[in-house]
């Protein structure tokens, strides 16, 4: 039972709500438990189909109103595309698909809390994970007042299998079985995977599970191109056509799905101190991720280049640890928004069988040269500089060098003789 007061009652509690297994038995507990009134709160951010018959599964589990609200293309301006600016990948491959979600629907959902003079929220992130983290402090930075209740922390269920019975046990209708025991988040930007066979590191997915993308050797036998404008780092055009961002993607998604683009599976570091095994689906979003930094590579300069890649790093880690509503973040995104002045022009992908080939780039900032580039004979570069400039860049290495020599002669000249010594 959870520990209340009776000076501090919870009366209403706004419950970011999906409607799959967690959250459907989150609202006839909250109920039994800190009897309040459930209010559920859902963000479209892409999911789909998985949005069909929402309000009436709430109200069947006991909540007392539902809020449904679109949010794909704030989703995807504010928060997608400031991810892509930015280059961030976490541990090398996550491209932070359920990570850079989880602050938009936080922020929400305390304005709904606000709406309603809610006094809680409740999420039903697990004691072990991630999105904890990603919800609880985007409340604290928007809302500290509003008290958070997560009952994975609290209940007794441990397991998939428990919460399966609690909610036959309560008649609660879930889609979830034992034979489908996968915990999948899905968004506009990717479907993640985890738990079943895949709490084993050696058990190779089945081909089954994927949903978003066929598998490579399924791909058409014939590549297909795609061309990606991008204005100041932000994609803007698909094959010459200028399309919203949340449409941009989603297009993406259907091309690279059908190419067997996006797929990434590994055991990544948790915020939590532990490791899990993750298998992510992001066709639109492993595209635009490699268009943008083709794009970057002729029209950034060298130190804003290499730069640019250590602080991708920093945001990575910013995003995965939840820490979006910061200082840091607004900062690192003014740094990123000023090396994107010039990140304008096209790049053209081949698609072919899971991979992605540069098949060509443009842009009217670009810093390529082919008159200083060329290997023919040129009469813009005169190669004999360089040999002043090797000089000059390798004198730390020929004075550091220079003293060894000197050091080893030294200690060289001063060691015993033993040259006239006989052996007996």
């Amino acid at each position: 039972m959870p520990k209340q007061t009776p000076s501090t009652p919870i009366k209403k509690v706004v419950l970011a709500y999906s409607g799959g297994l967690d959250t459907s038995i989150i609202v006839p507990w909250l109920k039994e438990n800190y009897g309040c009134e459930v209010i559920c709160f859902t963000a479209d951010i892409g999911q789909g189909e998985e949005l069909s018959g929402l309000p009436e599964k709430a109200k069947a589990t006991g909540a007392s109103k539902l809020y449904i609200e679109d949010l794909t293309e704030e989703f995807a301006s504010q928060y997608l595309f400031k991810l892509l600016k930015s280059g961030a990948i976490y541990e090398r491959h996550y491209l932070l698909g359920t990570s850079i979600a989880r602050p938009l629907i936080a922020k929400h959902m305390v304005e709904i809390a606000h709406l309603e003079n809610a006094d809680a929220v409740a999420h039903g992130c697990t004691g072990k994970g991630n999105d904890q983290v990603r919800f609880e402090l985007t409340v604290m930075a928007l809302d500290p007042r509003l008290k958070v209740i997560a009952p994975w922390r609290e209940w007794n269920i441990r397991s998939r299998e428990d919460a399966l019975e609690y909610a036959a046990a309560h008649q609660v209708p879930v889609s979830s079985t034992l034979k489908s025991i996968y915990s999948r988040d899905r968004n506009l930007w990717h479907l993640s995977h985890e738990g079943g066979l895949l709490e084993d590191p050696w058990a190779e997915p089945e081909e089954s599970m994927y949903q978003i993308t066929v598998a490579p050797e399924d791909a058409p036998d014939t590549p297909e191109y795609v061309e990606i404008t991008f204005e100041e780092g932000t994609p803007v055009k698909l094959n010459g056509k200028a399309l919203s961002s949340a449409t941009l993607i989603k297009a993406l998604n259907e091309i690279g799905g059908k190419h067997g683009i996006g797929r990434v599976d590994m055991v990544e570091n948790r915020l939590v101190g532990m490791k899990s095994r993750g298998v992510y689906e992001t066709p639109g979003g492993t595209i635009l991720m490699r268009a943008h930094k083709e794009l970057e590579q002729i029209t950034l300069d060298r130190d804003t280049l290499h730069y640019k890649d250590v602080m991708a790093q920093r945001y990575a880690e910013l995003v995965y640890y939840g820490q979006w509503f910061t200082p840091l973040r607004e900062a690192l995104d003014a740094f990123f928004e000023v090396t994107q002045k010039h990140v304008t022009g096209t790049v053209r992908l081949k698609l072919y069988k899971g991979n992605i080939i540069t098949a060509g780039k443009k842009s009217v900032f670009s810093l390529y040269r082919e008159d200083f580039a060329t290997f023919g004979k040129d009469n813009v570069y005169d190669q004999s500089d360089a040999a002043g400039f090797i000089t000059l860049f390798g004198l730390p290495l020929k004075v550091a060098a220079m003293r060894d020599i000197a050091t080893a002669v030294q200690i060289a000249s001063n060691a015993p003789d033993y040259s006239s010594f006989k052996r007996d």
